[in-house]
């Protein structure tokens, strides 16, 4: 059975430096018909507008005809209309979708049961071609971004497409993955930042890697070679519990380098390190401390906590001491007083003394 391309794009799915990615999944097609679904923006009130500029750039930039299929609602559908939709990607060789919400696609797209429709065109020899908010439907799990970034809901995971089965991964899909718009608060891993992403990894089941594609990056999986390539800006990354690895962009490499490698027992988390996970590093938890942010006092609390348990008989406080002097010190040179204050003052509740002196900062354990 012929098989298709089934491709991961991080972000910028219209930029220049992704033409050409599109350019190769339809070279490699005896006949396009193309397809975008307009689910994932089909809340908002300009679809005409976005599905309109998707249509001009295929055709200026990739001198293709593509169709947008209105599919913002699925309750509105009639049977007949379901089943004209069905046929339509069915029939299709090229399946877009892009940027939007997650939680609205999955929606619409779960009771649809639209993994269905795209196994089809892969089978066929077909492309499918997801980025951006369309990309994190597809995993095993999808992270409801909007509502975690914007409206600060609970932790949660919703149940995804699972397509990444069809090529043996157990994995959820996160894009923007090196995302830095926060400047000066973490926004990588689409927005959720480290600390939310390693919860939210702790509450899947064991087994369950978290596939990340940077932005302007995309990553092709070839179901007949059984190989992935990378191509972009960035990288990929694969990431299960404490054990990570990227595949740099340029390169192709077989998919059993991922189905192969490594599954860890899951930690439990009890108290703070259901916030900020027990895996995070002192340097780490330094890191989300010096970027601020909503998290940088889970942080702090969990290094606090790390220092007061140290010392004689316990574990060395070096790395984590030095790690809270390390953010106190970038607090001193961006003129955060009260920051810099407040590092101080918790590592001397922590039963550590601080002295600040002509040629740096210098720590002793209290020993009274």
């Amino acid at each position: 059975m012929t098989k298709g391309v089934l491709a991961i794009l991080g972000s910028g799915e219209t930029a220049p430096g992704m033409t050409k990615v599109h350019r190769e999944l339809l070279s490699r097609l005896d006949e396009v018909r193309a397809v975008n679904l307009d689910t994932p923006y089909g809340f908002q009130l300009n679809v005409p507008q976005m599905s309109q500029k998707l249509a001009d750039y295929f055709q200026v930039s990739l001198q293709t005809k593509i169709t947008s299929l209105p599919f913002s609602s699925f309750s509105s559908l009639s049977g007949v209309e379901k089943e004209l939709l069905h046929q339509q990607i069915k029939e299709s060789t090229y399946v877009f979708a892009g940027p939007g919400s997650p939680t609205y696609a999955l929606n619409q797209w779960k009771p649809f049961e639209l993994q269905n429709d795209l196994i089809h065109v892969l089978s066929q020899g077909g492309s499918v071609c997801f980025s951006s908010a369309a990309a994190l439907t597809i995993g095993a799990f999808t992270a409801p971004i909007y509502e975690i970034y914007k409206a600060g809901s609970e932790l949660y995971w919703l149940e995804g497409l699972n397509l990444m089965s069809l090529i043996g991964l157990n994995c959820v899909v996160i894009p923007h993955f090196d995302n830095k718009e926060g400047e000066n608060y973490d926004t990588r891993f689409c927005y959720l930042g480290e600390v939310r992403l390693t919860t939210l990894e702790t509450q899947l089941p064991e087994g369950t890697a978290t596939l990340g594609v940077d932005e302007h990056t995309a990553v092709l999986f070839d179901l007949a070679s059984e190989t992935f390539s990378v191509t972009g800006k960035g990288d990929v990354h694969w990431r299960i519990n404490n054990y990570g690895r990227t595949f740099t962009s340029g390169n192709t490499f077989p998919m059993s380098e991922l189905s192969t490698l490594p599954s860890v027992t899951k930690p439990s988390v009890s108290g703070v390190a259901e916030v900020v996970p027990a895996e995070l590093s002192p340097l780490k938890l330094a890191n989300i401390v010096e970027l601020g942010g909503s998290d940088k006092d889970v942080a702090l609390a969990r290094l606090v906590e790390l220092a007061s348990k140290s010392g004689e008989g316990l574990i060395d406080p070096t790395e984590i001491v030095n790690s809270i002097l390390k953010a106190r010190i970038r607090a001193r040179s961006d003129a955060n007083y009260i920051l810099a204050d407040q590092l101080r003052d918790l590592l001397i509740n922590a039963g550590i003394l601080v002295n600040d002196g002509p040629t740096g900062t210098t720590w002793e354990l209290n020993k009274n």
